[in-house]
């Protein structure tokens, strides 16, 4: 898995050039023994498919819809009933539950905004590396030892935060959601962000005809859900002014739609996404489609009424990104790639990565 080649010589090599530039065997084997700790520290925890595989995540999460749930601290038996979710949110005083979504809203951005410099600094970081582990001038190597121990722990602390805030958690709250009158019949409640996989466009199963297209879509890495979404579509490039208004927003609650009526040999864009509800805090991106009508012989000036029809809700889901489709399953444990040999003086003892 090592990306990095080392230029360790032989045996006889390492002898010949100990003896020719006069350098101690322990030097020698001081510079060969903190070399390879650069080396393996590349191998293990900064290579290309490791980067890779960290790039394909964040992307993964910027499409991600995020959303907060409300959920007692302590259940009791007997509570089931009073602690479901829409019973829940009818005793959540409004105005603190808006504002405690705002603070949702703003630890995703900051979630987001962390791991894209985190990644950024593991990059920078490995192309240090790399010229560090390049170095054959044994003194020089040695001499700055202890700078590169140090960004090595740097890094080291850089990989474990990133890992640990790919995974929204607890959301960090300072008031109560309910009123003192209420509060005090109903124990704590804990608030966490859940977060959903993005909605995608199944551009297979689309299809395009001479008046009437026909739509599906996916939730990537799962399987379809019984939800509502919300598909709009438009007419790109209208020619007449009746086509200018040739645009529109749909509510569905399938994976799929039928929509009639449209102009042949026409240009239209459709965007799908999840409808906004109660509990959305976070939802930046939509999948964006746009299909072509086939040319018809029958002349077709002026569209009339755009029709719609839905079908059954899908209870399959076919990725249609390799990459994608791998990164959103469950995220495995990756701390195991956070090994590191022991340092000369140990510079590497991490603190606690700040909670999000």
């Amino acid at each position: 898995m090592m990306a990095l080649h080392s230029d360790q010589s032989t045996p006889k090599k390492e002898t010949a050039r100990v003896n020719q530039c006069g350098i101690l065997g322990d030097a020698w084997r001081k510079y060969v023994d903190r070399k390879n700790i650069v080396l393996q520290f590349l191998g293990n925890n900064l290579n290309t498919d490791i980067l890779k595989h960290y790039e394909t995540r964040l992307e993964l999460l910027k499409k991600c819809s995020y959303y907060v749930d409300v959920l007692p601290k302590h259940l009791t038996l007997g509570d089931q009933n009073l602690f479901q979710p829409n019973v829940l949110y009818q005793l959540i005083d409004p105005c603190k539950f808006l504002r405690m979504k705002k603070i949702g809203t703003t630890q995703v951005k900051i979630q987001l905004l962390l791991l894209r410099e985190y990644l950024s600094e593991l990059k920078y970081g490995r192309e240090e590396l790399k010229v560090i582990a390049k170095i054959s001038d044994v003194t020089l190597f040695l001499l700055h030892w202890n700078t590169t121990c140090s960004r090595l722990g740097q890094l080291f602390n850089t990989l474990k935060n990133f890992i640990s805030v790919l995974i929204p958690g607890k959301l960090y709250v300072k008031h109560h959601l309910m009123s003192d009158a209420k509060s005090n019949k109903i124990p704590q409640l804990r608030v966490v962000l859940r977060t959903k996989m993005p909605v995608l466009f199944d551009r297979k199963e689309s299809s395009a005809y001479h008046n009437s297209v026909e739509l599906k879509w996916l939730v990537l890495g799962e399987e379809a859900h019984h939800e509502l979404y919300e598909l709009k579509y438009k007419l790109l490039e209208p020619h007449y002014c009746t086509e200018k208004n040739h645009f529109g927003v749909i509510s569905v609650e399938s994976g799929s739609i039928e929509i009639g009526n449209l102009l042949p040999d026409s240009s239209y864009e459709f965007t799908i996404s999840r409808a906004e509800n109660y509990t959305l805090v976070y939802s930046a991106w939509c999948d964006i489609m746009i299909l072509k009508t086939k040319a018809s012989n029958h002349l077709h000036l002026f569209p009339g009424q755009v029709y719609y029809s839905q079908s059954a809700p899908r209870h399959s889901a076919i990725a249609s990104s390799k990459e994608f489709s791998e990164a959103a399953h469950e995220m495995p444990d990756l701390t195991h790639l956070v090994s590191f040999p022991p340092c000369y003086g140990d510079p590497f003892k991490s603190s606690s990565s700040p909670p999000l």
